[in-house]
């Protein structure tokens, strides 16, 4: 899949060799570094790391997936 077909702020599952051990993993489009698809880069979920979409081979967009659900802090 071409960095001109992702969507920013979509979630997709992804592959890497170089993270999470080559496992499949969800990761989100971001355009914190800029919204020209070349500063696009990959919210990996679960860290607070980006990667560079080069780095990952996109295997589908995710349909559906809401992460907006409130936080809870513990107490």
């Amino acid at each position: 899949m071409s960095i001109s077909s992702l969507v920013p702020g979509a979630f997709y599952w992804a592959s890497s060799a170089d993270h999470f051990d080559g496992r499949l993993t969800v990761v989100q489009v971001s355009t914190v570094f800029g919204d020209d698809p070349d500063y696009w880069t990959l919210a990996l979920l679960g860290t607070e790391q980006h990667a560079m979409v080069a780095d990952f081979k996109i295997i589908e967009q995710i349909d559906g997936l809401d992460l907006s659900l409130p936080r809870l802090a513990a107490e």
